[in-house]
């Protein structure tokens, strides 16, 4: 049995204590064993990263560049092994654990830049022989949680660019699926990193509330769940540690009569199916203006999904994997049945969905819900499994108002000819992330992602300009040297730029 290390200042650690199983989700059996962190486990981490600070603070940026633009190329030389990892641990198909991975690099290479990012600005003369200029300097020890549903990248939006911003680095991964987690971080020490730099500690809530609770961590990112978001926030905010949690989703396409329809077909098949749903930015709601336009996309949609191709993820030309763990096979089922007994019309039933040779996995096929009403837990919550809702509303405005009356703004999309529609809804829609005939828009590595209302707590989005802010805090500097023959009479009166 396969035993899944801590890395703790360069080096791999194995603990003991409590437990927790691998699965391969596309044969259910179990591949791995991880020891959960306790907290002095993450002491031990946490002080790792604290003792390599200061000399890491003092890397001029261009040096900690470099280690970065190595470890860009460790990851697409080492791509295969990557992929094969989150693949086996997580289930979604090679093609898609390859697409995760690129996107991941992107934010290396945005962090790459970090000479550029940091930047400060510069006055000479504000007053009489007083120069002013900023800094941006960094935290101290940081520290990131991460999801299952994305092992590679969502690790690579956070520790890339803490780490060129001048901190060190804890990260807590998923402990569903650890490996391509921890595969990645050694090639981080492979390309240079100093010890203690970066640490990978695996666990679950104890390890969570030690990073929360240890003084020494200085501000918390955090991607998940809703409910452990708002958590992580208020605790870690009461503490005074900056934090940034990005929580769930319940993302809305609006397809607008005239929309082109073969072709937002295809991008609704993508978005609602692919990696089997587990995606804060799947396409979960299907709002349809006008019975006209949802019949039609009935009419293509049922065929589609019947002819998803689903099986093991470490095969090669599928369009979708098993879900992650039996318990989110459970839950979604769940979701399944208590749809149909609300009321809304099952047009196609995923339940019970076998793989030859894989009966054990947490297999399950393609959903589709029609007439699906707002007061339903089908519409209501975050199924994060393959279960499409469509909704029929009879204006586009209609359509906005329940998109915004909804308690997450994570994502949503608008498929339309129509230039008017398209800026009203990019105007009005209460919604951090939108898309005008883009199903996912997840923002390139150099913009930054975020949603709104119950999407995200805390006032910076992930990645990209926002990241380098939150990962760094400004410093106001102003300096004069006056000329040593003169001497000057006190003022007490405020000091002025005159």
């Amino acid at each position: 049995m396969n035993t899944i290390p801590h890395f703790i200042n360069g080096e791999r650690v194995v603990g003991e204590g409590r437990s927790s199983s691998v699965y391969n989700p596309s044969t259910g059996e179990v591949i791995g064993q991880i020891v959960l962190a306790d907290s002095a486990t993450l002491k031990h981490a946490i002080l790792a990263a604290k003792a390599a600070f200061p000399a890491w603070r003092n890397t001029p940026p261009a040096k900690r560049a470099q280690v970065l633009f190595r470890f860009k190329q460790l990851l697409e030389e080492n791509e295969k092994a990557i992929v094969e990892l989150i693949s086996q641990e997580h289930g979604k198909t090679i093609e898609d654990a390859a697409g995760e991975l690129r996107r991941g690099i992107e934010n290396v290479e945005y962090a790459c830049g970090a000479p550029e990012l940091l930047k400060g600005e510069y006055n000479r003369n504000v007053g009489p022989n007083i120069d002013a200029w900023s800094d941006f300097q960094p935290l101290g020890v940081v520290a990131g949680i991460t999801p299952f549903n994305f092992p590679a990248m969502v690790p690579l939006w956070m520790y890339p660019l803490a780490i060129a911003c001048g901190n060190t680095f804890v990260l807590k991964p998923s402990e569903r699926d650890p490996s391509s987690t921890l595969l990645i971080a050694e090639l981080f020490y492979q390309a240079g990193l100093p010890k203690g730099v970066l640490n990978v500690v695996n666990g679950d809530k104890e390890a969570v509330d030690a990073l929360i609770e240890h003084p020494d961590v200085k501000a918390l990112s955090f991607v998940g769940s809703t409910p452990i978001a708002e958590y992580i926030y208020a605790e870690g905010t009461k503490r005074g540690k900056r934090v940034q949690a990005l929580g769930g989703a319940k993302n809305h396409a609006v397809f607008m009569p005239d929309a082109d329809l073969d072709s937002a077909v295809s991008a609704l098949m993508g978005a609602a199916y692919g990696s089997c749903g587990e995606r804060c930015m799947a396409i979960s709601v299907a709002v349809c203006v006008g019975d006209e336009i949802a019949d039609a996309l009935v009419e293509k949609v049922v065929p589609a999904i019947q002819a998803l191709k689903i099986g093991p993820g470490t095969s090669c030309g599928l369009d979708m994997g098993p879900l992650v763990t039996s318990g989110a096979l459970e839950r979604v089922t769940g979701y399944i049945a208590a749809g149909e007994a609300a009321g809304a019309k099952l047009l196609v039933d995923g339940r019970g969905f076998k793989v030859a040779g894989h009966e054990n996995g947490f297999f399950l096929g393609g959903t589709l819900f029609d007439n699906v009403s707002t007061d339903m837990t089908i519409y209501k919550d975050e199924i994060f499994g393959p279960v499409l809702c469509i909704v029929r509303v009879k204006s586009l405005e209609e359509a906005m108002q329940l998109i915004n009356e909804h308690e997450y703004g994570n994502g949503t999309c608008i498929f339309t000819r129509d230039g008017e529609a398209a800026r009203i809804f990019c105007d009005e829609i209460e919604v951090g992330m939108v898309g005008v005939n883009v199903p996912l828009p997840v923002p390139v590595a150099y913009h930054s992602f975020g949603g709104w209302k119950r999407s995200l707590f805390g006032d910076l989005h992930a990645y990209g300009p926002d990241g380098v802010r939150f990962y760094t805090r400004r410093k106001a500097i102003t300096q004069r040297w006056p000329k040593r023959e003169i001497t000057e009479k006190a003022q007490f009166a405020f000091p002025s730029n005159v």
